[in-house]
């Protein structure tokens, strides 16, 4: 049987690239929320880091994480996605 092709996405923290699985989403809803997308399916404009906390601290200090989903990032939104990151480190 013919193996499909393994979709790749560059982490914002680090820039390396990983698989799609092996990461976390980030979006922006449309509602004007931003939250992680663990099951990687949710509605919105998405933006990848790796399963470490170190690679979003890292985008949120570079504006990496602001520069992807266009719209500035709330101190207490950062804090809120470091706290979930910690929760559910696999994903």
């Amino acid at each position: 049987m013919a193996k499909g092709k393994i979709p790749i996405r560059k982490c914002i923290g680090c820039g390396e690239m990983k698989p799609k699985k092996e990461m976390i989403r980030v979006i922006l809803t449309p509602e004007g929320t931003i939250e992680l997308d663990l099951t990687g399916k949710k509605n919105g404009r998405g933006a990848y880091i790796c399963k470490d906390k170190s690679c979003l601290q890292n985008a949120l200090k570079t504006h990496g994480l602001e520069r992807s989903l266009k719209t500035a990032i709330p101190e207490e939104v950062a804090q809120e996605l470091l706290k979930q990151l910690e929760e559910n480190p696999e994903g």
